[in-house]
């Protein structure tokens, strides 16, 4: 093998290994995004969602996430996943009118929202590098196709930042889209996704995004050590043209 074939080889084996190592780490979404585990939840029953929330701000931190339901929903109960460092407020709102919930039921009260906010030293930090996650279960869940949970980022520089933003079907997605969550369709037995089943799905999501993490971290240090054959081999490959 001739000695310029030694450094091609070398570089391409540093290349393709450095690259699959940053693919692998992945980049956490720079938008607000709601997210489920597994199936998605069935209407008239609970579902487990986690609200991921980056941080955009080069010199802001976000102290405080707010997350709205439409009262047309009718979702009468909201639990959420205690955070050190952050409190939640749930707001439930009386109806003008009773309003059907996905089990086919009158609710005359409907949670409208849910806020977290971050206790003095705690925050999500400045840049594009940290984010959080705010889990909760919610029912009865309407019979929707899709729930839009539109949210609300404030900074500590006074910054408010809406995801609200409803895209249209086949349109590109909008520049602050809304977090939303697809529903499937009540069972035939009437049975539906519960609330020990939604708890269930954001322990084991909890343990998937550690496992990513720690899968991400490890294809860094395998790009690392593709960088250090790559380099290894462009020195070997001049020592013997010397």
């Amino acid at each position: 093998m001739t000695n310029n074939a030694v450094i091609r080889r070398g570089l391409v084996l540093a290349g393709t290994v450095g690259i699959a190592g940053l693919l692998g780490a992945g980049v956490a979404s720079a938008h607000v995004t709601a997210n489920v585990l597994g199936s998605d939840p069935r209407q008239g029953g609970y579902g487990a969602i986690t609200f991921r929330v980056p941080n955009e701000e080069e010199t802001a931190a976000t102290v405080k996430v707010e997350i709205d339901f439409k009262p047309e929903y009718a979702i009468s109960s909201v639990r959420y996943q205690p955070i050190p460092g952050w409190t939640a407020e749930v707001t439930k709102t009386p109806l003008p009118s009773p309003v059907k919930n996905g089990k086919g039921l009158d609710v005359t009260e409907a949670v409208t929202k849910i806020v977290f906010t971050a206790q003095p030293g705690t925050k999500i930090g400045p840049g594009e590098t940290q984010y959080q996650d705010f889990g909760i279960t919610a029912g009865s869940l309407p019979a929707v196709d899709e729930l839009v949970l539109p949210a609300i980022q404030t900074y500590d520089n006074g910054t408010v930042v809406a995801w609200d933003q409803v895209q249209a079907p086949g349109a590109e997605e909008p520049e602050h889209p809304a977090p939303t969550v697809k529903l499937a369709e009540a069972s035939a037995d009437g049975h539906s996704h519960d609330a020990t089943t939604a708890a269930a799905t954001a322990a084991a999501a909890d343990s998937t995004d550690d496992t990513a993490r720690w899968l991400g971290g490890a294809g860094l240090v395998v790009g690392a050590l593709g960088l250090g054959v790559g380099a290894g081999a462009v020195l070997r490959g001049r020592k013997v043209s010397k």
